[in-house]
């Protein structure tokens, strides 16, 4: 989970986080690499993260370094695995987590 010891940077808020615990955050607005506010939605608690990939409105940032093969959660569920290793602060996306839509493919 990224930083939560200090307030967020000032501005509205880029990232929601469906359930504690998640390992990705989604987008509710277009963001540019730097710092960056989000929060969760079950606990309403705010943290900071550094960004550093665009990440498009609706799509996934990682909160924390994922290895490859690991198991991504979002909604408190496996979405999927990662198909590379995935820095926190990066777009996660097709082109690094397999779905688990399609559990054959994993």
């Amino acid at each position: 989970m990224p930083e939560t010891g200090s307030p967020p940077p000032p501005g509205e808020l880029a990232f929601l986080v469906h359930r504690q615990g998640d390992d990705v955050a989604v987008a509710v607005r277009e963001t540019e690499p730097g710092e960056a506010a989000g929060a969760l939605l079950d606990t309403g608690q705010r943290f900071s993260i550094t960004v550093r990939t665009a990440i498009p409105l609706g799509h996934k940032v990682a909160l924390a370094d994922l290895a490859e093969n690991q198991h991504v959660t979002e909604y408190g569920v496996a979405i999927g695995l990662a198909r590379s290793d995935i820095t926190a602060g990066e777009l996660v996306h097709t082109h690094n987590l397999r779905s688990a839509r399609w559990r054959s493919s994993l």
